[in-house]
C-alpha cells in the first residue's frame, strides 16, 4: 500500500516539478510505512533531508491535498543503511577494510566546518577528544544535548568522519533513534533479530541521534540497553545526542538513564550574536556570495536560537534574489526573515525580561518572585515566571532554578507541572500567560 501511495504522490509531483528534479530528489526516496495519520519516507542522508524540507515540502503537501489524503503527517527518516560487501560480510574470520559496513555520514559535517563559540566550545572539545581516542577515556558514553538546530548532529557526524579518516579499521555505525527502532521492528517481523543485534553490536563506534525518541518504546529500549551494555563492557565508544540533559528525560527506563549519566554529558546553547554573525558569514562564503554586513547583522539580530534557521535564511535569500532577479538589500532580507520567523519575531529576551513582565501583569514585587515567600499569590507568580522562562527561552531547569534564588531543578519541574495543570482550565494564570506571550510575540518589523 505504501509503495502505491508513494507512486501516486510522485505522479502528482511530476505535474509540479521538472523531470530532473524528480529523478534527483524523489526517485532515491524509499517509502517505509503509511497509515491514516502518518507517511514515513526514508532519505539517504542529512543533506538530502535538509534540501527536501527547505525546497519541496510544500510540493509534497500539495500533492497530498490533490490526492485528497488529508491530515497525514509526512515524516522523513535518515537512512542508516550501509553498503555491504556480501562476500566480506559472510567471511567473519577474514576481516578486511572492505568487509566493514560503510556508514552514511554527511561529508560536510566535520570539525573544520563547525563554528566554535562560548556556547558550544566544551561540546566540540569533548567530541574531538572522543574522535581521537574512541573508547579509551572516561567520556563513555558521550551525550551531546541541546535544542533543535544547534549543531548536535553536526558534531555526531564529525566524530564519525574523523574516526573513519584517521582510524579506517574502526567499524562506525550511525543511526537515528527512529532508524534503530525501525531496524528492530523489521528484525522482529522477518525473524532476523540476530542480524539486527549483530549490525549494531559489532560497532567500534556507535552514534545514535535523538535518543529522546526512544520514549515509550519499551522493547526498543530493552534492545538498546543490551546493545549499550555489550559495547560498553567491550570498551567500545558510544556517542548519543538528545534534546535535554539525561536527568530531565521522561519515558525512558531508569536503568538506561543510569547508564547515560555514567558518562559525560555536554550541552550546546543557542549561539550568541558574534557566533551567529560568524555562521552567516561562513554560509555566505561557502555559497559564493558577498552579503553586506548590515544584512548579516539584521539576520543575526532577529534569528537567535537556531543555527539551521540561520543557514536556511541565507539559502532562501539567494533563491529569492536569483529567481526574482533582485539585489539582496534590507528590503529583501526583512521580507525573508519575516517569512521564516513569522509571529515569533521578537527582541532578545532574558529571564529578567520575563520576570519584569510577570511583575507588570500580576503586580507581585520582583524581589518576592525570586525570593522565598510562600504566600499563595507570590508562589503562583514565581511558578508562572519559571514556566515562561522554560517555554519561551528554552532555558535549562538548572539555570532557571539558579536564577530564582538557587532552587534545584526538581522545584522548577514542580512549578512547570503546576502551571501546565492550571493552564488547562480557564484560570487567571492562563489569561496572564496568554497576555505575556502575546506581548513578547508582538511583530518586531
Amino acid at each position: 500500500m505504501v509503495k502505491d501511495t508513494w507512486g501516486k504522490i510522485k505522479n502528482e509531483l511530476k505535474e509540479q516539478l521538472p523531470a530532473h528534479t524528480i529523478s534527483t530528489w524523489f526517485e532515491p526516496i524509499c517509502p517505509i510505512a503509511f497509515d491514516e495519520k502518518e507517511l514515513i519516507l526514508e532519505v539517504p542522508n542529512q543533506f538530502f533531508y535538509d534540501w527536501i524540507e527547505s525546497h519541496y515540502r510544500q510540493n509534497i503537501d500539495r500533492a497530498l491535498e490533490n490526492l485528497e489524503i488529508k491530515e497525514v503527517n509526512t515524516k522523513f527518516i535518515i537512512s542508516a543503511e550501509t553498503q555491504n560487501v556480501e562476500q566480506g560480510e559472510k567471511q567473519d574470520h577474514t576481516p578486511s577494510k572492505k568487509s566493514h559496513l560503510i556508514p552514511i555520514l554527511n561529508s560536510d559535517h566535520v570539525f573544520e566546518t563547525f563554528i566554535e563559540g562560548s556556547n558550544n566550545q566544551f561540546a566540540k572539545t569533548a567530541a574531538e577528544a572522543v574522535a581521537e581516542n574512541p573508547g579509551k577515556q572516561s567520556f563513555n558514553p558521550l551525550i551531546i544535548y541541546g535544542g533543535t538546530g544547534l549543531g548536535k548532529t553536526h558534531l555526531l557526524h564529525a566524530i564519525g568522519n574523523r574516526v573513519i579518516e584517521t582510524q579506517p579499521e574502526k567499524r562506525v555505525v550511525i543511526a537515528t533513534s527512529e532508524k534503530f527502532t525501525l531496524d528492530f521492528v523489521n528484525g522482529l517481523r522477518k525473524n532476523r533479530t540476530v542480524e539486527f543485534a549483530k549490525q549494531y553490536r559489532n560497532a567500534d563506534l556507535l552514534l545514535i541521534d535523538d535518543i529522546q525518541f526512544f520514549k515509550g518504546k519499551e522493547q526498543t529500549q530493552e534492545q538498546f540497553f543490551h546493545t549499550f551494555n555489550e559495547l560498553y563492557q567491550s570498551g567500545k565508544q558510544i556517542v548519543l545526542t538528545a534534546d535535554r540533559y539525561p536527568g530531565e528525560m521522561q519515558g525512558l527506563q531508569d536503568r538506561l538513564l543510569s547508564r547515560f549519566q555514567s558518562g559525560l554529558s555536554v550541552d550546546i546553547q543557542p549561539p550568541d550574536f558574534e557566533v551567529r554573525v560568524a555562521i552567516l558569514m561562513d554560509k555566505a562564503e561557502r555559497n559564493g556570495v558577498d552579503l553586506p554586513y548590515d544584512v548579516i547583522e539584521f539576520i543575526a539580530t532577529h534569528m537567535r536560537t537556531n543555527i539551521r534557521d540561520l543557514e536556511g535564511t541565507v539559502i532562501r535569500l539567494l533563491a529569492r534574489s536569483s529567481l526574482m532577479n533582485q539585489d539582496i538589500d534590507q528590503s529583501l532580507v526583512k521580507d525573508v526573515v519575516k517569512e521564516r520567523v513569522g509571529e515569533q519575531a521578537s527582541r532578545d529576551l532574558s529571564m529578567e525580561d520575563v520576570v519584569r513582565k510577570v511583575v507588570e501583569i500580576t503586580g507581585v514585587d520582583e524581589n518576592n518572585i525570586v525570593g522565598k515567600s510562600r504566600k499563595k499569590e507570590i508562589v503562583e507568580a514565581r511558578q508562572t515566571a519559571m514556566f515562561l522562562c522554560r517555554s519561551l527561552l528554552d532555558a535549562s531547569l538548572s539555570s532557571v532554578g539558579l536564577f530564582f534564588g538557587g532552587r534545584d531543578h526538581t522545584t522548577v519541574m514542580h512549578a512547570i507541572k503546576t502551571i501546565e495543570q492550571k493552564k488547562t482550565k480557564k484560570t487567571k494564570v492562563n489569561q496572564n500567560i496568554n497576555q505575556i506571550t502575546s506581548d513578547f510575540n508582538t511583530d518586531f518589523f
